[in-house]
């Protein structure tokens, strides 16, 4: 009942796009700030490590090997993701497109910050963007999802194509 009252209800759209905007706004602005404040991950990425060790280790060992051996090493790339993956995240959120996209992609980083031990407003985040998420395209319904969707639909549709031959009935 409440996922159809979220998928399909006109309060709800209203609901979601106020949600949609302020986790776009977040994004986009942790993102812009990234882009053009010389962000580098290489000192979160080696606090995260850190914090692997010890009797009560904050970050999975599995994690921290993966940054060890994954991110770091490839700091460079993870220099232009992050900041450029939060700033696409939020200008998807923010102009409706892609919307459920947009928050599944927001919802992967704020585990993987989440994951290092870096914990802030990712819960909150998380929470909201599964109900973006739950939501589907009721979610972008007031944005550029509106016209972008139903092109997609269309232009993905399965089109019957024309038999070569057809079968004749036997006498």
């Amino acid at each position: 009942m409440f996922n159809n009252w979220l998928r399909k209800n006109q309060i709800a759209m209203c609901l979601l796009t106020v949600v949609r905007i302020y986790l776009g706004y977040t994004w986009l602005k942790g993102g812009i700030k990234k882009l053009t404040g010389g962000f580098d991950a290489g000192g979160f990425l080696k606090g995260a490590i850190a914090k692997a060790s010890g009797e009560h280790p904050a970050v999975q060992h599995w994690w921290a090997a993966f940054l060890k051996h994954g991110a770091l090493p490839g700091v460079k790339l993870f220099n232009v993701l992050i900041p450029l993956g939060e700033t696409l995240v939020g200008l998807g959120l923010l102009l409706g497109t892609f919307a459920t996209l947009a928050a599944l992609m927001g919802m992967v980083m704020n585990f993987a910050f989440l994951f290092s031990d870096s914990v802030s407003v990712n819960p909150q985040m998380i929470l909201l963007e599964m109900i973006l998420v739950a939501a589907a395209a009721n979610a972008g319904r007031i944005g550029l999802d509106y016209w972008i969707m139903p092109y997609l639909r269309t232009l993905f549709s399965k089109k019957p194509t024309p038999s070569a031959s057809t079968p004749h009935e036997s006498i």
